[in-house]
């Protein structure tokens, strides 16, 4: 018996097919949401070690302008499809601390958090851990379009970035933002160049689903439909194809035209070009991209496609501009750097830099090693797990992923573990940026500092949860025996008292009158 196919779409080419803006859709109906319930997938390129590549990169770019900057210039920083902007957080944190252990550092600089999500754009505009950054002038939000938008408009400072606009190159940082635009889709075979096309079916009933769970039902059928090979009107796009079908035979090779156009639109805002780093899933050796089959589409609430790097370093090569990417071989995820510079400029500390990064940065080994630790944390000691949340510069999703098995741990610690740890607490918290997931880290490292003798530390943890989330019985529970151990007997009645007002029905709080006082 033969199943029901509901059609959502006809044979369409596949950049302008509807799962584009069903993939869009699934962002606008669930913002913040689609991370913080743990929907999309985001640790790795949001982590602490990423976020401190980016800022010293960004420290080092702006050192090499700073001796070609007119005076009171302000150099901007763009990052495209911010989501939930943990990454800036991190980023500005790092770069700030740069800036104040440099000798005679002055360039100006604007962060400027972009998105296509109104709801994102407020989320950012009201966290408490930006507005010392929004008070300061270093960060500002951008609405940010890659299909659409042709300039910037600045909703903090109220300035408006228009073509050619900027005296200096602007840089912008691309974090999983390429593997989510709409793509051109070419099969290569003898010499001969299809472009594909799309319909789009699901096997239940479309009327009225999410975004979500349209994607994760859709089924996909490909069409071939022969074309000539210099079809375009840009004759470096007729270049990188005719690349391709020279090299390559039967296969598919995703074609980033939009993230080119892209490209070219952010360029455009400066008389000096951009400057761009980009990390991602993708391909950056043409040999990758030979007897490739239909695309792979991951999915996760929303879905993205591996990345064509290297028809977005073709691009920037055949425009005048230049390419750099890790020459390792990585299982998943690269780090690059994509420039169209209209004038040349030495950028010497700033190539140092990434020379750098690419050596020691790769978070496909970071992620193994991670993985490595958790398959075998039966086996590992508390030393072992600080080492690693410390070799991962305090990254606060990998501590919290590690806690349960730190405070079991924690039955037999030494003094210096102890000391170690109260440090990690501290660096942890300071990394930490809420995207309002469902988790109280506050009174998790109030209990942890309570445990290690740090009272003092504690209550400051406590109150910050009291502040944020609220009044708890535990919570209240916790803050009385903090004040018994520091003899704070004023605070700690005053404390019991309102906590027997706000939950008069318990008996939680009876062992606590008992205690000997004197």
């Amino acid at each position: 018996m033969s199943s029901l196919v509901y059609n959502i779409q006809e044979k369409t080419p596949f950049s302008e097919s509807l799962i584009w803006q069903i993939n869009k859709d699934f962002y606008h109906q669930n913002g913040i949401s689609a991370w913080s319930d743990s929907v999309v997938p985001h640790q790795i390129t949001n982590s602490s070690t990423a976020a401190t590549a980016y800022a010293e990169l960004i420290f080092a770019f702006l050192k090499d302008l700073e001796s070609n900057l007119e005076p009171n210039r302000i150099v901007y920083i763009l990052e495209l499809g911010a989501g939930h902007g943990r990454l800036c957080y991190n980023i500005l944190r790092r770069l700030n601390e740069l800036i104040v252990d440099s000798d005679g550092y002055s360039t100006k600089y604007c962060y400027v958090l972009s998105d296509i999500v109104e709801d994102n754009l407020a989320f950012y505009n009201n966290h408490p851990k930006l507005q010392e950054y929004f008070s300061q002038g270093l960060l500002d939000i951008s609405y940010f379009d890659a299909e659409k938008s042709r300039e910037l408009y600045l909703r903090k400072s109220k300035t408006q970035i228009k073509q050619s606009d900027l005296e200096h190159p602007i840089l912008a940082i691309a974090n999983y933002f390429f593997d989510s635009l709409p793509n051109e889709l070419y099969y290569f075979e003898n010499g001969n160049v299809s472009n594909c096309s799309i319909s789009i079916d699901s096997l239940t009933d479309p009327l009225g689903k999410s975004a979500h769970d349209l994607i994760s039902d859709m089924e996909l059928k490909f069409y071939k439909s022969a074309v000539q090979e210099t079809h375009f009107d840009n004759v470096i796009f007729n270049n990188i194809l005719t690349q391709y079908n020279k090299a390559c035979s039967d296969t598919y090779i995703l074609f980033p035209k939009m993230a080119m156009e892209c490209l070219t639109n952010i360029s455009s805002l400066s008389k000096m070009g951009l400057v761009l780093l980009t990390m991602d899933k993708g391909y950056k050796e043409i040999q990758e991209l030979a007897s490739r089959k239909k695309p792979d589409f991951v999915k996760h609430g929303s879905f993205s496609l591996w990345v064509n790097f290297h028809a977005l370093s073709q691009f920037c090569i055949l425009s005048g501009g230049t390419s750099m990417f890790d020459s390792s071989t990585n299982f998943s995820i690269d780090f690059g750097c994509l420039s169209l510079i209209k004038q040349p400029f030495k950028y010497q500390n700033f190539k140092e830099t990434y020379r750098k990064h690419s050596r020691q940065l790769n978070l496909d080994d970071h992620n193994s090693m991670k993985k490595l630790v958790y398959k075998n944390i039966a086996n590992v000691n508390l030393s072992d797990l600080l080492g690693l949340i410390r070799l991962n510069s305090y990254d606060s999703s990998i501590f919290i992923n590690l806690l349960p098995i730190i405070k079991q741990l924690m039955k037999k610690i030494s003094i210096k573990q102890r000391a170690r740890l109260r440090q990690t607490i501290s660096a942890v918290w300071n990394n930490y940026y809420s995207i309002k997931e469902d988790y109280d880290l506050s009174y998790e490292l109030g209990g942890l500092m309570y445990d290690i003798g740090c009272y003092v530390e504690a209550l400051e943890f406590f109150k910050y949860s009291s502040d944020t989330i609220g009044n708890t019985i535990d919570l209240d529970y916790n803050q009385m025996l903090c004040y018994y151990q520091l003899r704070e007997d004023e605070l700690f009645y005053k404390t019991l008292e309102a906590a027997k007002l706000r939950f008069p029905e318990t008996n939680q709080f009876l062992k606590l009158e008992n205690l000997d006082m004197t």
